[in-house]
């Protein structure tokens, strides 16, 4: 797999965690009566987008989850610093960044298959 091809679908998986993220957290505002009822819908469509975006991807299911659940790792601990105002610590960056290896060893292995 070449670059642009590795960055791409580290990138889908990105805009994956995110919608899925999203479409969680928003039914979690209205739940703690911080946020109107009506946020369900764009939680809900966030959920749809983030189930349509794991189908794009053309190898195994079983593999792709794999692989997305590093990505998403990583991305949740973003969503901690950046929504929540939590600084992850070093062991959340080390956890993120060995299971983000994993996730390049998957996705780079696929090349010679």
């Amino acid at each position: 797999m070449e670059w642009t091809g590795f960055l791409r679908t580290f990138g889908l998986f990105f805009a994956t965690a995110i919608a899925e993220l999203l479409g969680c957290y928003l039914p979690l505002l209205w739940l703690t009566g911080k946020a109107s009822i009506w946020l369900l819908l764009p939680a809900a469509l966030s959920l749809v987008m983030f189930v349509w975006l794991l189908t794009l991807h053309p190898t195994a299911s079983g593999r792709v989850y794999a692989t997305y659940g590093a990505v998403y790792i990583a991305a949740a601990l973003g969503w901690l610093w950046l929504v929540d105002g939590v600084q992850p610590s070093w062991s959340d960056v080390l956890g993120a960044g060995l299971a983000l290896c994993g996730a390049v060893v998957i996705v780079m292995g696929q090349r010679a298959a």
